[in-house]
């Protein structure tokens, strides 16, 4: 018994000491689960050790208490929350926080006048966080948005300080302004390039009538909000974020050589022509210019961004500065910009606080001059572009400007001051109610001075100064616009909770005014020195002066409800009454309501148990809004002076009206119907939102004809006599995930389909777009699409003369285009060929856009992509159209020589060879489908270990690329363009959509940046 009895002991003791090695390799880990949004705690999260059946749930206040081995891994669970794996590290203290699974349903959005979550919207509204922006190269937030929102086109140019075209399901109006309205920071605005993008907290865009109709008269088009970031209390926050790259062309189109140049043109006049070659080889000097290698470049783009963020419970700040240059990739093309921002808050009492949104631009620009991409198109190969200092003959040889010449000899400089701020006072009196008074101010100066160099030919050789092309005197040309916006907003807004009943009610008034003033002084003769670049330097009596201006005010009493009944049932109703002064006294006022309705069905009882929706929701709206963006005096009848009339056969001067005009000019108003499902699975890893609207524009704008008898030498009028309709579905889904701490993954692609159709023209005349090489190519007309193209079609091309016999057009060679008669009785052939034989082909407006975004990273390693493409819209090819209207000597693509029709390549796609201008048809309208790559960035942040006794809190390094691949079949230089033609009429921008003519190359920029925060 005494030995088992040792045996005991010992076996015991060994045991002991086992259990207390064992145990001294475990840790007991505490801490703290909070929310990552909020900060409150968690109670209930699900805390396990990795691997084994070990663990514990949070307390009532988010603790808890663990035991588990110092190299373990803890898995904190919680339902409605993304699950995370945290490495204990030795580490006895732990405090975690959980980002919502449903973390999208709880962001805030701005909406008119206020935020609210959008699980609580009725609305269609979008959101696009700051750092989304700041991933691309670009100078405008707009640029950043392309492809990451469902309904809205943006149309970007590659050209530095130009805000891209913005259309926001579809366009609704043909002679209005049919951009959205901008809001930043609760400022009016028609632009925002001077805003950096490192400043932008979010952007919003309202896309419903439920949304935007808070808006009212400025609503039509969609709004887009800008808020920039503000400080926050605690310590001082400092960042820099830099870049640099540069642009190139994207792509060019492949001109003729100095061979297939000539080869072509002595072919068209030989046996198509005089019967001569056009180009002997005394022409020849042995050049082959390459005219787009002439006149562009690469051009550097850098941008520098520093901010500083901080406050107390009293005060908090945010400043930031911000350098950005853009060369472009035309020679002499540049843009340089400074951002300066100060946002402030300050808390004055418990009831009172004031805030300033302050930024000042200045910026310095060197303008492109577009018809140099259409004289590169034109321009003869055989001429050099410069040899030394001389430069290339072009016009001598019966040719367009030289191009390079045209560049060098010009010096157009606009130099623009922008203060922009709102400036805002908030009481609380009671407990939910907020008065509000803010006046935003947006003043803006700009200067520009366009100089035109004097030169002079010398001589008949290839190589002079100018040649034909030249300029006697010296050119000035000084302008000077100033402009001055404010808009005042006083709203009160009271928030009231009773039981299950939330109520949000604003009330407000608000007043905006406008005024423009634009200075324009012209002289001749200037000396080259730009120390001397005044008006009084140019030789007497050849200065002129013109001053114009515009002024225009707007008052507008606003209220809206937003009532929510257990997050379930939901409502949102508002009214907006507003004057503008661009209207008669009996057309100023105008009346905007609507309504949203919305069912979070995944908040009902019966979904409570149910394992497949974690979000469902059910929208609705109806509402009106206005377009008032017009020129403000089209409503008055201008006399003008100094008008002969014929008394007893001679003419003395007087006083007449030449314009009719409609006194009764009233409001665009768009009624707008929408409805929407918002649904999320798998705890809203999957989301997504389908949205089909219904957008009708009534009283559009558009010319009627009038008798001649009352004098108008147009013989038409401006009225609202016409309807426009946009009708289009939208469906957008996201997937985010993370397969633990160190991998974490999203991808969201959106798809939107538009119908634009023009009703109800009223006795309206069908309006026509600008000329362009002798014809007018869009007709905007009942049952069309704005900006259609109206033309001959092209059938085929003439193999042979029987063809040729048995068609309308006998006067044809083999190798013409065969266009379609139709202009006899019900569509059928009349044997003639005219403009009666015109019809319709489409229009640049997209049928489909699309986006596709991702985002990926790898524990300090991040990737982010984004593709955008449209599909369905057509593109008038204007710059082969123009080709040889009234130079025949101009060049011609290589695809053209390559493939045109002779006796031994007898196709039926390129016609023959030619020297003179094709009527306007479908041989010119081409697919503008295309599909971009429209951002790739791959970054690196350095680990924090590194950082830490540097004090530094991170370091990012990043490359990116813009515009990195495009597929499209068109052949131009890109498949997206502007609505307007250099030149044209401004109000005829959205007629002229597609007509590619001497649009800016789009761009491709590569770029390496970092970003530090301190």
């Amino acid at each position: 018994m005494k030995r088992i009895s040792t045996k005991l002991v010992v076996l015991t003791f060994l045991c002991f000491l086992f259990t207390n090695v064992a145990q001294a390799q475990d840790i007991t880990v505490k801490g703290v689960v909070s929310d990552e949004t909020d900060k409150l705690p968690l109670p209930g999260v699900s805390v396990l050790v990795k691997g084994t059946r070990t663990g514990t749930t949070t307390d009532a206040s988010g603790r808890y208490a663990i035991s588990a081995p110092a190299n373990a891994t803890l898995v904190f669970s919680y339902l409605g929350y993304l699950s995370r794996e945290i490495s204990v590290n030795n580490q006895a203290d732990l405090n975690i926080s959980l980002a919502s699974s449903s973390q999208e349903l709880e962001q805030v959005v701005v909406v008119g006048y206020g935020t609210q979550k959008k699980k609580d919207l009725t609305g269609s509204v979008a959101q696009v966080k700051g750092e989304e922006l700041t991933r691309q190269p670009v100078q405008t937030a707009t640029q950043a948005l392309q492809g990451k929102i469902a309904g809205v086109q943006i149309i970007s140019s590659g050209e530095p300080n130009t805000s891209p075209t913005v259309r926001l399901r579809g366009t609704g109006t043909m002679l209005g302004g049919a951009n959205p309205l901008y809001v930043v920071d609760g400022v009016f605005t028609e632009d925002i390039k001077n805003i950096n993008n490192a400043d932008i907290l979010s952007v919003d865009v309202l896309k419903d009538a439920s949304a935007s109709a808070i808006y009212g008269m400025r609503a039509a088009n969609g709004v887009i909000l800008i808020t920039t970031k503000k400080g926050k209390a605690g310590e001082n926050v400092f960042t820099y974020d830099g870049n640099i790259g540069f642009r190139e062309a994207n792509n060019l189109v492949d001109m003729a050589g100095s061979n297939q140049y000539t080869g072509y043109l002595n072919e068209a006049n030989k046996y198509y022509g005089s019967g001569s070659d056009l180009i002997t080889p005394s022409m020849l000097t042995g050049a082959n210019t390459d005219w787009y290698d002439a006149i562009l470049q690469k051009g550097l783009i850098t941008t520098q961004n520093l901010s500083l963020s901080g406050g107390s419970d009293k005060v908090t700040y945010f400043l930031s500065a911000g350098l950005l240059s853009d060369e472009g990739i035309q020679k002499g093309n540049k843009y340089d910009r400074f951002t300066l921002r100060v946002n402030n808050e300050y808390t004055l009492t418990k009831k009172l606080k004031f805030s300033n949104m302050l930024s000042y631009t200045n910026g310095k620009a060197k303008g492109a001059q577009l018809d140099a991409f259409g004289n590169a198109y034109r321009a003869a190969p055989i001429i050099a572009s410069k040899v030394g200092d001389l430069y290339g003959n072009t016009s001598l040889f019966g040719n367009v400007s030289n191009p390079l010449l045209s560049l060098d000899k010009v010096n157009n400089t606009a130099r623009q001051n922008r203060i922009q701020g709102n400036f805002a006072l908030d009481y609380k009196p009671i407990e939910g109610l907020t008065l509000r008074s803010a006046m935003g101010l947006d003043l803006d100066y700009l200067k520009s001075t366009d100089y035109g160099y004097r030169y002079l030919p010398d001589g008949s050789t290839f190589l002079v100064p100018g040649g034909n092309q030249s300029r006697a005197n010296s050119t000035l040309k000084l302008t000077k616009n100033d402009t001055f916006r404010w808009i005042w907003d006083n709203t009160a807004t009271y928030t009231k909770t009773i039981e299950k009943h939330n109520f949000t009610l604003l009330a407000g008034v608000t007043a905006e005014g406008y005024k423009f003033n634009e200075f324009v002084g012209n002289a001749r003769d200037i000396p080259a020195n730009q120390d001397q670049w005044y008006l009084d330097a140019g030789s007497a009596g050849t200065q002129s002066v013109a001053n114009t201006g515009d002024k225009y005010n707007r008052y507008s009493y606003l209220t809206r409800l937003n009532y929510g009944y257990d997050s379930r049932y939901l409502l949102t109703a508002s009214f907006r009454a507003d004057a503008t002064s661009k209207f008669g006294k009996m057309s100023q006022w105008e009346y905007f309501p609507s309504l949203g309705l919305a069912w979070n069905i995944s908040n009902e009882s019966f979904m409570t148990d149910q394992k497949v929706f974690s979000n469902l929701k059910i929208r609705g709206s109806y509402g009106q809004m206005g377009n008032d963006n017009i020129k403000s005096s089209l409503y008055i009848p201008i006399a003008i002076i100094n008008r002969p009339y014929p008394i007893d056969g001679a003419p003395i001067q007087g006083i007449r009206f030449e314009d009719t005009v409609d006194n009764l000019l009233r409001w665009e108003i768009t009624t707008g119907y929408d409805a929407g499902l918002d649904f999320g699975f798998l705890n809203n890893r999957l989301s997504g939102t389908i949205d089909y609207y219904h957008k009708k524009t009534d009283n559009a704008l558009i010319y009627v004809g009038i008798p001649a008898i009352l004098g108008d030498p147009d013989g038409k009028a401006l009225t609202n006599a016409s309807t426009i309709s946009n009708k289009g579905l939208e469906l957008s889904l996201g997937w985010a995930d993370e397969l633990n701490e160190s991998f974490k993954y999203g991808i969201s692609g959106n798809i939107a389909y538009n119908k634009n159709t023009i009703e109800k023209l009223n006795g309206g005349q069908p309006l026509f777009g600008d000329n362009i090489a002798n014809y007018q190519i869009t007709k905007s007309d009942n049952g069309q699409a704005i900006g259609s193209y109206f033309l001959l079609e092209k059938i085929g091309i003439f193999q042979n003369q029987a063809q040729i016999d048995a068609s309308a057009q006998k006067d044809a060679r083999a190798g013409d285009i065969i266009y379609r008669d139709i202009s006899g009785p019900n569509g059928t052939p009349d044997g003639k060929i005219d403009n009666n034989d015109r019809a319709y082909f489409g229009s640049y407006q997209p049928k489909f856009t699309y986006g596709l975004n991702g985002n990926l990273s790898y524990k300090n390693f991040d990737l982010n992509f984004g593709f955008f493409g449209t599909q369905g819209g057509k593109i008038y090819n204007a710059k082969k159209a123009a080709r040889g209207v009234s130079q025949l000597t101009d060049n011609v693509e290589a695809s053209v020589v390559k493939n045109r029709w002779t006796p031994n390549n007898p196709n039926n796609n390129v016609p023959r060879a030619t020297i003179g201008a094709l009527p306007a048809s479908t041989y010119f309208v081409e697919k503008g489908d295309y599909l971009r790559l429209n951002n790739l960035t791959v970054g690196y942040t350095l680990p924090k270990a590194l950082l830490k006794k540097a004090h530094i809190s991170n370091v990012r390094f990043f490359l990116t690329a813009q515009n990195l691949f495009t597929i499209t079949s068109y052949s131009g230089f890109t498949p997206e363009l502007q609505p307007s033609i250099p030149g044209a009429k401004e109000e005829n921008a959205n007629l002229n959509q597609g007509v590619d003519l001497n649009s800016y190359p789009s761009t491709r920029t590569f770029a390496f940046g970092v970003n530090v925060g301190f």
